[in-house]
């Protein structure tokens, strides 16, 4: 009885697999953690083949988690980190270099060259994006440049690009399929989101061959049949497909113009659904593509690089926590942070500064300044950021948002839940399963197998775990955010 939809969340530091069954709940899930590999400052890179096995590992995982027999997938949903780029040989499979992650920072030259050339303006006319390292078509350039023969490979036919969603197609389809779906080509930079196909235009500047380009298809649509690659079974149709933070948007059930939620995963990243609306930002948002019933819809973005990865950087390179959940309880330690900021810039700044070479600090430190104080800090920088974020929609939309819907993993802590209600002075409100990245994909399978229609997915949004409700004064919060702000002066390079 084929009763389960396999969703495969491939993200920036792991893959995930999840379970789905006919009433949509989650009943099997599975995590990899992925490399991430650091050539050069400001370089991330990942390992193609890590990408495959771990998100391989992830499905076996849930699997025997579940005591799940693989005949009893029905269908595969699929959503990725964003604007990570692969380039990969048409014939071999292989790539010809590792992939170019979404943070990496090597472009910026590239884009400031084409920003004095004055190509800004009409870039961001036709795709909704600002001109930065970030997304994924500068990054494409940088690998037919400076990969030996793969300009001209490329010319012939010879290479294949793609985003994490595309790689992952073609290899469970064993080549037979290479696609894209809309939300993921909105963020390469190549992309018109007003006539929806590659742009010409934008080919020829960033000097493309169309011939490496997925076909661009909805979310929801047929991406193609699986071969049998370890426990995933032959003839399993791939149904759905988006961007995570897009199917963050379907888990959360927001479809309609004027929902909105929040990601705390390895960067934030907030969205407001504007509906068939292309809102243009002026306050240093984003326009880009989500799903909704009947076609493809937008929604204003507010990306911030640097937000879980924060804490893997306490954990991992100053070894000041053991594990990510420590910083929960170190920050209940601490009454205050006694005017010390940590400005994450570790790869620049995102929305809504957009500076590339923008680096990270720690301001205000004295010698009263503990461990715990920077732990706290850096905690309460997810947030700070986050309000950023969220003032700019609000101007950009004239929409005040009542409340704010999160997920991620970040979303579990629930100190910094609190304070992030503090610091809006509005109800954050949480939902029971964190990983709607990946059942977002899980529902877009399951409307392409005609198990629910599009009008029913908010119907398995279910009621929320936990709301967080502001407990400080506004006086408190905005005295605590002009020191952020201030702190964001000192590392800024543009202003």
């Amino acid at each position: 009885m084929r009763d389960l939809i396999l969703a495969l969340d491939q993200g920036t530091t792991g893959s995930t697999a999840l379970l789905l069954n006919r009433r949509g709940r989650v009943v099997g899930q599975g995590y990899a953690q992925l490399p991430q590999h650091y050539p050069r400052p400001g370089w991330v890179e990942h390992r193609p083949e890590e990408l495959l096995r771990t998100t391989h590992s992830a499905i076996g995982r849930a699997l025997d988690g579940a005591r799940a027999a693989a005949g009893r997938l029905a269908a595969i949903g699929i959503t990725n980190q964003r604007e990570t780029t692969l380039l990969w040989d048409r014939r071999t499979g292989r790539p010809v270099a590792n992939a170019i992650v979404w943070q990496c920072r090597r472009t910026a030259p590239q884009c400031e060259a084409l920003r004095a050339q004055g190509h800004e303006p009409d870039i961001r006319r036709r795709t909704g994006l600002v001109l930065d390292a970030y997304f994924s078509g500068t990054k494409l350039r940088w690998l037919l440049e400076h990969v030996r023969g793969a300009a001209a490979a490329a010319r012939r036919g010879g290479l294949a690009f793609g985003t994490v969603d595309t790689w992952l197609i073609w290899h469970l389809t064993g080549g037979r399929a290479h696609l894209t779906d809309e939300t993921n080509a909105s963020r390469t930079l190549l992309y018109n989101i007003h006539t929806h196909r590659w742009d010409p235009a934008l080919l020829r500047l960033l000097k493309i061959p169309g011939a490496v380009l997925p076909e661009v298809r909805p979310p929801r649509a047929d991406f193609g049949v699986t071969v049998r690659r370890g426990r995933v079974p032959a003839g399993l149709p791939i149904l759905g497909v988006a961007g995570d933070q897009q199917a963050s948007m379907v888990g959360h059930g927001c479809l309609s113009p004027g929902s909105a939620k929040n990601t705390y995963g390895t960067g934030c990243f907030l969205l407001l659904h504007t509906g068939r609306r292309a809102v243009r930002s002026r306050h240093g948002l984003i326009t880009t593509v989500v799903y909704a019933p009947g076609g493809s819809a937008y929604a204003l973005e507010g990306s911030v690089f640097i937000a879980g990865a924060a804490i893997q950087w306490l954990r991992d390179a100053l070894r000041l926590i053991r594990r990510a959940e420590d910083s929960e309880a170190i920050a209940r330690r601490v009454g205050d942070t006694d005017g010390v900021y940590v400005v994450p810039a570790f790869v620049g700044l995102g929305a809504p500064y957009w500076d590339m070479d923008a680096r990270g600090a720690v301001i205000g430190l004295t010698r009263g300044s503990t461990r715990d104080i920077v732990v706290r800090a850096t905690l309460e920088s997810l947030a700070y950021q986050t309000r950023d974020v969220v003032e700019a929609m609000e101007r950009d939309s004239g929409v005040r948002l009542g409340r704010l819907q999160v997920d991620g993993g970040a979303a579990r802590n629930d100190w910094l839940m609190q304070f992030q209600a503090d610091l809006l002075g509005i109800p954050v409100q949480r939902p029971a399963m964190v990983a709607n990245t990946g059942k977002g994909a899980g529902l877009l399978a399951g409307v392409g197998l005609g198990w629910w229609s599009p009008a029913q997915l908010p119907a398995f949004v279910g009621r929320p775990e936990r709301v967080f409700r502001p407990q400080m004064t506004r006086r408190e919060r905005d005295r605590r955010y002009a020191g952020w702000r201030a702190a964001v002066e000192r590392v800024r390079t543009k202003q």
